[in-house]
């Protein structure tokens, strides 16, 4: 089969791999679509160890059953695998699974024409939803999750909280829309790019703000902030933005740099939330929930060909495009 291989940091090669074969209790998923993330960028870089080149990544997938019982079946894969029997999984937080793995960072992923994955990880895709779009479930999941997380440690609904979203990428894009369809008016998206400032202004009805050039945010001024980028500078800034009694929603895993102002959270008691991926319940959520609208009509995601993959990775390296997700298509 085709796929796309991480081979050393800032390479991504597409060239000829050897086709799955599906194990004990697994189906041969063929690929239709698979979402670039934040992540998959954090590996082509370089600064992620956990992810060793020679390597396909991708973990944002739909596509359609080629083996087994459920043939033809067109789903989306949860790509968190987990033991199921753990007292994790056995509670439902699935996410915090001991032994959990995701495809694309120890194990092929998705970057391929076909993938081999157990049939408890498969979601059907309702009717006839856009297989593209299906793709963002996971990142989709991640907001979900956030907001599911936010919502338990709130004493006020989230629709009347004022809410900073840092990051403009697919989960901070993602969770602003999200926030937006569950009623809450005050949401003030933050991104330092440009192209992607101008999409979610575009796409949301969010205030957009520029860290770099516009004015500073005032301090103690959101009820919620959500880092969904999660390095030391962004840190520092939700660390001054949260109001006191706040939340301090804490999803992105860009570095582990300094930036949390530890002293603030403890004495004007911020409730400090680390989010990890998403349970399998808020997954199978996600689905109905984009196949629902929830998430807006997704105009805003780019399509390549898995072909082109490598210039993707280097146009979202480098900020030249505008696209909060670039999701690539094999070309079967």
């Amino acid at each position: 089969m085709k796929a796309l291989v991480y081979t050393k940091p800032n390479e991504v090669v597409y060239r000829d791999e050897p086709d799955p074969a599906p194990g004990e209790g697994q189906v041969l998923v063929k690929i239709e679509a698979s979402g670039i993330c934040g992540s998959d960028m954090h590996a082509y870089r370089g600064h992620d160890p956990r992810r060793v080149p020679p390597l396909i990544l991708g973990h944002e997938v739909a596509g359609s059953v080629a083996s087994g019982g459920r043939k033809g079946e067109r789903v989306v894969i949860n790509p968190l695998m987990t033991c199921g029997m753990c007292a994790y999984c056995e509670s439902g937080r699935t996410n915090l699974c001991t032994t959990r793995e995701l495809i694309g960072m120890r194990v092929a992923g998705a970057y391929c024409e076909y993938v081999a994955i157990s049939e408890q990880n498969l979601v059907p895709i309702p009717g006839s939803f856009d297989m593209v779009k299906a793709s963002l479930a996971e990142p989709a999941a991640c907001a979900l999750h956030t907001l599911n997380r936010a919502r338990m440690m709130s004493p006020r609904p989230l629709s009347e909280l004022r809410t900073l979203v840092i990051g403009g990428g697919a989960i901070g894009m993602l969770s602003a829309l999200l926030l937006t369809s569950y009623g809450c008016r005050h949401v003030t998206v933050a991104e330092t790019n440009k192209l992607r400032r101008e999409t979610v202004a575009h796409s949301t009805d969010c205030v957009v703000h520029d860290p770099s050039s516009d004015p500073e945010i005032p301090a103690d001024s959101f009820e919620l902030v959500i880092d969904a980028v999660g390095g030391g500078v962004t840190r520092s800034l939700g660390s001054r933005a949260v109001m006191p009694g706040g939340i301090f929603a804490h999803i992105g895993l860009m570095d582990s740099k300094e930036g949390l102002d530890i002293r603030k959270v403890t004495l004007q008691e911020v409730s400090l939330i680390g989010i990890y991926t998403y349970t399998r319940e808020d997954f199978r959520a996600t689905v109905g929930a984009l196949a629902g609208g929830m998430f807006g009509g997704l105009e805003w995601v780019e399509t390549r060909p898995l072909a082109g993959g490598a210039r993707a990775f280097e146009d979202l390296d480098r900020g030249r495009t505008p696209a909060a997700k670039i999701v690539l298509v094999p070309e079967l």
